[in-house]
């Protein structure tokens, strides 16, 4: 009897994170026909470059703030902290399942930690990129 009662919420569980799914690979859509009319040679995102732009630290942003890694550690399954201390979730999505869900948010925070890492925006592959390692973590 137990049993019957948890299956309503294992189903909205599994609605909410299929929904999920299908936000996020909308996004990486988007950023595909983005790039592909940016460069007709876009071949696809690939998560060794994702992974690359997550590392590695760059001179054109903020000084306190030259990679990802500074604010989220160089582990994407680990919780971060901003340079206030606040907590950040994990950037892995099989550690944070909701992450990259919702546009709105999405953009937000890439036009953000761009700016400050990168000293400009994102391009479409790289968000694609970044995106497509954070899911195969």
């Amino acid at each position: 009897m137990r049993s019957l009662l948890i299956l309503p919420a294992v189903i909205a569980l599994l609605a909410t994170v299929d929904a999920e799914a299908g936000a996020r690979q909308a996004l990486l859509d988007g950023f595909a026909t983005q790039a592909k009319a940016a460069d007709s040679g876009f071949a696809g995102f690939s998560a060794s470059r994702g992974e690359n732009l997550f590392r590695t630290s760059f001179a054109g942003g903020k000084p306190d703030t030259p990679a990802c890694t500074v604010c989220h550690t160089p582990s994407p399954l680990k919780q971060g902290e901003t340079r206030a201390g606040k907590p950040i979730e994990p950037m892995a999505l099989s550690a944070s399942p909701d992450r990259y869900g919702d546009p709105k948010k999405v953009a937000k925070w890439f036009r953000r930690n761009c700016k400050s890492v990168l000293g400009r925006e994102c391009t479409a592959p790289e968000k694609g990129d970044f995106i497509t390692f954070m899911t195969g973590q």
